[in-house]
């Protein structure tokens, strides 16, 4: 694999096998959760909704060496041995760059704005200030 210059997300494919998926779960969790002692900055899990087996295990690091430290530590080495009957092999993870991100954040209006609902909304930038969202119509 080659590296990469600055921190990128790696992004780790798990297919469950029958009867399996609840149980590789929650194992998958608290192993994700370990890629932050080896100096990820985040990590997450999502399991399909269309698709109850199959899991995506995403993890940032700034350093390719530390994923490399990560996957193959002891934690990550039981997991895959311990649980090899409770995944489809073989389980080829990939590097992505972040291109664009963005959250909806719902924040509480300031009293007296006499919009009645009781909740502002709108774009929340880093600091945690409004922004405006971009107006994006034709």
């Amino acid at each position: 694999m080659a590296g990469f210059g600055g921190h990128g997300t790696v992004i780790v494919p798990w297919y469950a096998t029958g009867f399996r998926a609840e149980r590789f779960e929650l194992a998958l969790n608290e192993v994700a959760a370990l890629a932050l002692r080896y100096g990820a900055s985040s990590y997450a899990v999502y399991r399909f909704r269309d698709d109850r087996y199959k899991f995506q295990q995403l993890a940032t690091f700034e350093r390719e060496l530390d994923w490399e430290r990560y996957w193959g530590g002891p934690e990550m080495v039981d997991f895959r041995r311990g649980h090899s009957s409770w995944y489809q092999v073989p389980v080829l993870y990939g590097w992505a760059d972040l291109t664009a991100s963005g959250t909806l954040l719902l924040a509480p209006a300031p009293a007296g704005n006499g919009d009645g609902d009781g909740r502002g909304g709108g774009l929340a930038d880093g600091r945690g200030a409004g922004v405006r969202a971009p107006d994006l119509s034709p």
